[in-house]
């Protein structure tokens, strides 16, 4: 049986590949595994690579889901990142890491906001 935080975290990441995808985004895959790690949502954006880091809270009493990234995630995706683009050969392909932040409210569609090229990229 999943957590109430992991259930937050899935409907998060359910909510930000929705969106994506209305943008028109392909999704290609979900919760990539890699090294000791997952990767929440890759995307294609026309023809660059997208790893998404989607960061989830019922409110914001405790802060902006986007403030959950501090550098030592942001290194740890990189990572991921970079380790996902050997796997799949995938080292001239044009690269960015999106923050998706999705907090969800009583009885509300949850506010999805989406930042690009949050940090540096492989």
């Amino acid at each position: 049986m999943a957590s109430p935080r992991d259930d937050l975290g899935r409907r998060g990441e359910d909510a930000a590949a929705r969106y994506l995808a209305d943008l028109g985004y392909r999704i290609v895959g979900r919760r990539e595994r890699v090294l000791r790690g997952d990767i929440d949502i890759v995307a294609l954006d026309g023809r660059t690579v997208v790893f998404v880091e989607v960061r989830s809270r019922s409110d914001t009493s405790h802060g902006h889901p986007a403030e959950t990234v501090g550098f030592a995630k942001q290194r740890r995706i990189a990572d991921l990142a970079l380790a996902y683009i050997r796997r799949h050969r995938l080292e001239d392909c044009s690269v960015r890491i999106d923050v998706v932040a999705v907090t969800f409210g009583a009885g509300r569609r949850p506010v999805v906001e989406h930042y690009q090229n949050a940090f540096d990229s492989p």
